[in-house]
């Protein structure tokens, strides 16, 4: 066990914990745990239970995160631990995400040090390190000890997260993040509270904060059929993106039936193909079609001369027109880090 960050004694409830980590600002009585299953309050201490305790590690193309912009065609080393401070229904990874839940409480997971999981890059030919999978916030102790050792080993790192992460500990973490890929699932307050047990403002705030706080900010969307896929609302969500920035890449991706979501379809293409459309009509210059395989909308064009720049084929990117950060047809520069 470790003890956790971001929480205080509870003043009007003695032996109670308020745990600041995420929006959920839950309150934890003594033996309990929060919503992530992963927090426990001991004697009036808030212990992350899942410090170390790696569910999985694998070896992946930074495009899988997706991540487009940071470093193209290179290596990520992957980590997660079970638990999820969201209870998605249609969640692609809920046999780790929803395990502490679906399993009495146990915390299972091979025994890591930060210093061991960077030397494991290292090993691997890795440039970054991505805690992913599920919500990285709620292993947040060991990502931020993590994250500071690879930095000084010269690595990127990369958040995969449903943005979520409160202030302070986003503002704590930044320093040592270059890039945050961050889910905006809808933009309504029903979807993220039927859908996610969750609330839609922060998710905003924080897109905002990370941007502010200059970490690289990419954003996916998860179209699901009946749920998220009208004009109206992909207009919304692309206009809301480019009121931050316009150089930030939104991954407009396919839905597949999973979990406790499976009374929708598989997202049509050209639903696809028209949310991306609708992305570049309101001003954002790197729009991204995913989970479709060999679609021309996983590449990027020069937002400039409009060319070529970026040829990807699902995870591979087969060949690039750009020097760093620059097209090698007219010159313009690419957002990025590279």
């Amino acid at each position: 066990m470790h003890e956790a960050l971001f929480y205080k004694q509870a003043p009007d409830t003695p032996g109670q914990v308020r745990c600041l980590l995420c929006h959920h600002h839950c309150l934890i009585g003594e033996g309990g745990r929060g919503i992530c299953k992963v927090r426990e309050n001991q004697g009036g201490i808030l212990y992350s239970l899942n410090y170390g305790r790696l569910i999985s590690e694998n070896i992946d193309p930074v495009e899988k995160k997706p991540i487009f912009h940071l470093l193209p065609g290179s290596l990520s080393y992957s980590i997660a631990t079970v638990g999820c401070n969201f209870h998605c229904k249609h969640c692609q990874n809920y046999e780790i995400s929803q395990y502490p839940s679906l399993h009495g409480g146990e915390i299972p997971g091979a025994l890591r040090t930060p210093a061991e999981v960077v030397a494991a890059a290292q090993r691997a030919g890795c440039q970054s390190i991505s805690y992913t999978y599920v919500e990285p916030t709620i292993f947040y102790e060991f990502a931020l000890d993590t994250a500071k050792l690879a930095q000084e080993a010269g690595l990127k790192n990369i958040f995969v997260s449903n943005g979520y992460t409160g202030p302070e500990a986003t503002r704590e973490l930044a320093p040592y993040l270059d890039a945050n890929n961050i889910d905006l699932k809808a933009f309504t307050d029903t979807f993220y509270k039927e859908v996610c047990g969750a609330r839609l403002q922060p998710v905003l705030d924080t897109i905002r904060l990370m941007q502010e706080l200059g970490v690289w900010v990419e954003v996916t969307t998860l179209v699901i059929p009946g749920w998220n896929d009208s004009d109206e609302e992909l207009r919304e969500i692309a206009r809301f993106i480019t009121d931050i920035s316009a150089d930030i890449p939104w991954h407009v991706t396919r839905f597949w039936p999973t979990y406790k979501m499976t009374d929708r379809p598989p997202t049509p293409h050209h639903t696809l193909v028209r949310a991306r459309e609708i992305g570049l009509a309101e001003g954002l210059r790197y729009v991204y079609v995913g989970n479709i395989p060999g679609d021309t909308g996983e590449n990027t064009l020069c937002p400039n001369c409009g060319k070529l720049i970026i040829e990807r084929s699902g995870f591979a990117v087969k060949q690039q027109q750009m020097t760093k950060g620059k097209c090698n047809h007219c010159q313009g520069t690419i957002a990025g880090i590279f």
